[in-house]
């Protein structure tokens, strides 16, 4: 019988939305599924991955593991896995996930499927979906020995079941010695306010069709007045005309809200890749023949000056 070992992620002292559909998805399953939780003062969290579905929660919780380091990180997750008795581990196709999926893999000489957005589980064997090529492709692909499944799952595909914080059975993690020859000196955080692209189930994005820093000044309250993250193409941010934390696309935040809005992009292949698995998608363009129209399920051609009055009217009302 498969049983699952999920990677916990925490951020600000909170288990993230990544982790949780993961969980979800999972326990709809009918799968038996553990989880691994690391950190520093993240101990209580434990309960609420108990209430997301987690039978055994294996805890480490230590003031070294407040930054994530690689070589703790895969060995508290590889002594998860012994004690658990996992076949399968899963993370989320986030910076972590991608740091330490291969690694994990190297760890038990398995290969390892990454940034996967549909799987069927039959026992412990894996169909996985994955896009490759800039999306062009879609590869269909399984495990073709026996071992570990190590797989990593992007955000926004499946559903975080509302559930409430239940006791957690837990078991507490040796603590390794962090990398010899590696030491943080320092991390420096942006302090904003703003919703961040990954987290966000609305997004709000500006193209090259914005003009300049003007436009993105005009877009951004639609995005404010909506509760959204702000987003901008590859255009935009190489212009200098927005940051590039706030580029989306294969070469900056792959994202899969439940809306996406895209201003003034005409839909350049790398953008569409970290876009087009949003659920609804709204598209403003002059153009009609732009290719960001080939994947929303809502175009608008004329002129976004003019549409994003007329759409902040209407969320006006919605809110009123």
């Amino acid at each position: 019988m498969s049983k699952i070992l999920i990677v916990a992620e925490v951020k600000n002292g909170e288990i993230k939305k990544n982790t949780l559909e993961l969980l979800s998805f999972a326990k709809s399953q009918g799968l038996e599924t553990d989880a691994v939780l690391s950190g520093s003062g993240i101990a209580e969290q434990a309960d609420v991955l108990a209430g997301q579905g987690a039978s055994t929660v294996y805890l480490a919780d230590d003031a070294s593991l407040e930054i994530y380091n690689t070589e703790q990180y895969t060995s508290l997750v590889t002594d998860a896995v012994q004690q658990s008795g996992a076949t399968q581990v899963w993370l989320s196709s986030s910076e972590l996930g991608r740091d330490l999926c291969p690694r994990l893999a190297a760890r038990h000489g398995v290969g390892a499927l990454s940034d996967v957005t549909q799987f069927e589980v039959n026992a412990d064997q894996i169909t996985a979906q994955r896009p490759c090529m800039s999306t062009k492709v879609i590869q269909k692909c399984q495990f073709s020995k026996d071992g570990l499944r190590v797989i990593s799952i992007r955000s926004g595909f499946f559903a975080a079941e509302e559930t409430s914080p239940t006791t957690a059975n837990t078991v507490t993690l040796s603590i390794p010695v962090g990398h010899a020859k590696i030491k943080v000196k320092e991390v420096q955080v942006e302090v904003s306010d703003e919703v961040e692209l990954n987290e966000a189930s609305i997004i709000v994005s500006a193209g090259r069709g914005v003009g300049g820093t003007e436009g993105c000044d005009f877009v951004k309250p639609l995005a404010t007045e909506l509760g959204a993250a702000f987003g901008a193409s590859r255009a935009v941010c190489d212009a200098g005309w927005l940051p590039h934390k706030h580029q989306v696309g294969q070469t900056g935040t792959m994202v899969t809200p439940d809306f996406y809005f895209a201003l003034g992009i005409s839909g350049a292949i790398q953008h569409l890749a970290g876009m087009s698995g949003s659920k609804v998608i709204v598209a403003v363009n002059k153009d009609p023949d732009a290719p960001i129209f080939k994947v929303t399920d809502y175009g608008i051609v004329g002129d976004l000056f003019k549409a994003v009055p007329v759409l902040r009217e209407e969320v006006a009302k919605i809110k009123t």
